[in-house]
């Protein structure tokens, strides 16, 4: 049985995490007391000691843990921003190619993409490698995600029975376009430029829209279907796949809400298209995303324990 430890699990995600896999049973989980949770010597015995550790924490805390781990052995999977462009790390989304599947799953080091940028870099990175996209093309990226996203602190401000009467609108954030997952989104997707990103959280637990505006001219001569045709080839699994979760001309960002499953499309006409990615910021935006990386790492299927 392989043994898991989840550094962080006092957050939103390594909560979730400890959750879904405190229900299986091929696994052994445990967590520090709250009192060693931030003792270095600690997670550093914990960390040699597990097969695989989840990192759920800072930025800072995370290349901590990544630095107590030296040596030990153990995979580790961050989930946070600190990881995510540094060399001799896998990026931890497998449905963009064999290369990124074949990664994850030879690698003791594996970061797992952040919430925003996972819906970007599905919809952008076909259509590069297909040479359908310049790479040097100016794009702009919406993103609509549910409150569970911004963690503790902002979950109690939501559900706070005297809360600000302005959450019930949604707020845009990330004002000065220096987004922590601007990054991201550009290195792995090969884009010259990063997008114009504007992210926006809403008034509903957990769920994720990210949109891409397309314009033809930004395309190297194709049209809505070849676009469309792209990322059907692209995506063919269970985890990630093409569909339309429109309803009456309707696209809500908790479609996929509660599911570790993206589905992607393209809409519009021969001259503006938008490229839209629906699934749960909590879900293949965030532990879902995880457990699946740990699936493949440890030669299991990538589905197992994940809600489809």
């Amino acid at each position: 049985m392989k043994r898991i430890f989840i550094d962080g699990s006092a957050g939103t995600t390594g909560l979730r995490i400890q959750e879904r896999l405190s229900k299986r049973d091929d696994l052994d989980v445990f967590v520090l007391p709250e009192e060693n949770r931030k003792d270095p010597l600690c997670r550093k015995q914990a960390i040699a000691e597990a097969d695989v550790a989840f990192l759920c924490l800072p930025d800072d805390a995370a290349r901590e843990s990544a630095a107590l781990a030296e040596g030990s052995g153990s995979v580790l999977i961050d989930t946070s921003t600190a990881h995510r462009t540094q060399p001799g790390w896998a990026y931890g989304f497998p449905e963009l190619s064999q290369r990124h599947y074949e990664a994850v799953a030879a690698s003791n080091r594996i970061a797992s993409p952040g919430c925003h940028a996972s819906g970007f870099i599905a919809l952008v990175y076909p259509l590069i490698q297909a040479g359908l996209l310049k790479r040097d093309a100016a794009l702009s990226c919406f993103s609509l995600t549910g409150y569970s996203g911004g963690g503790k602190k902002m979950i109690a401000q939501y559900e706070a029975g005297d809360r600000d009467p302005l959450l019930h609108a949604p707020r845009q954030y990330g004002l000065t376009q220096t987004h922590k997952h601007l990054k991201e989104m550009s290195v792995q997707t090969g884009v010259a430029i990063p997008p114009v990103f504007c992210p926006v959280v809403g008034d509903f637990y957990s769920g994720m829209q990210v949109t891409v505006p397309l314009h033809r001219s930004q395309l190297q001569g194709a049209n809505l279907s070849d676009v469309q045709n792209a990322l059907k080839a692209a995506y063919t699994g269970e985890i990630v796949f093409y569909r339309d979760c429109a309803q009456d001309g309707f696209l809500n960002a908790c479609a996929l809400a509660g599911r570790d499953a993206m589905a992607v499309t393209a809409y519009g006409n021969e001259e503006r298209m938008i490229l839209c990615a629906t699934y749960d910021n909590l879900g293949k935006g965030a532990s879902g995303a995880a457990i699946e990386c740990m699936n493949i790492k440890l030669g299991l299927s990538p589905h197992c324990g994940l809600d489809l």
